[in-house]
């Protein structure tokens, strides 16, 4: 009897200590979104979140899957492993975030700026990432299979040509024609009229 009864207290004590721990794991999740939030391993499916500002928040393995992030500011985010499926991210700003391992399958990134970013191992599957600005990021081992890259510039600052899918295809570098100013130009002598010699 006093072994049934001590099981099930015991059995007691681990799911409250099992709901307090699921409940702490969670609590930021709640959270408004502001700078410096922690919202690690959140998830964040389809909702709307445009225009918002976390900068250098705790994203970590967190999950936005068909969300609205357009115009939002994510700069300086820790965002390992996060996802952005099918996300909506257009004209956003993730400068010097970590987004090492971060999934973008598919997900719309015209005009994101990615300056400085850690994008290492980064999964930009048929993304769009027209005019997207990439100046200074770390893209080793980047997945840009079928992604559209037309318009954006690229890690050391050159242009990617227009139909620049699955890699930057630079445009290419106009030769600027050295003109000579009018005053160093050599000036022809003028040609006086041939004189008949008097016999």
């Amino acid at each position: 009897m006093f072994d049934r009864v001590q099981k099930i207290v015991l059995g007691a004590v681990f799911i409250s200590f099992l709901c307090i721990c699921i409940k702490q794991a969670f609590a930021g999740c709640t959270d408004l979104a502001s700078e410096g939030v922690d919202w690690v391993r959140c998830s964040f499916d389809n909702d709307s979140l445009n225009r918002i500002n976390v900068s250098k928040s705790q994203l970590r393995s967190a999950t936005f899957f068909r969300a609205n992030l357009e115009d939002a500011n994510l700069s300086g985010v820790q965002a390992h492993r996060a996802k952005f499926v099918s996300a909506k991210l257009k004209n956003a700003i993730l400068d010097g975030g970590n987004f090492m391992e971060s999934d973008f399958t598919n997900a719309d990134l015209e005009g994101v700026s990615l300056k400085n970013t850690d994008l290492r191992r980064a999964r930009f599957f048929r993304a769009n990432l027209k005019n997207a600005d990439f100046t200074g990021a770390k893209t080793e081992r980047a997945d840009l299979t079928r992604a559209d890259l037309s318009g954006a510039t690229w890690v050391n600052g050159r242009k990617c040509s227009a139909g620049s899918i699955g890699r930057c295809d630079y445009e290419p570098v106009m030769q600027k024609t050295r003109q000579i100013p009018a005053e160093s130009k050599p000036v022809e002598a003028e040609k006086k009229p041939a004189t008949k010699a008097k016999s």
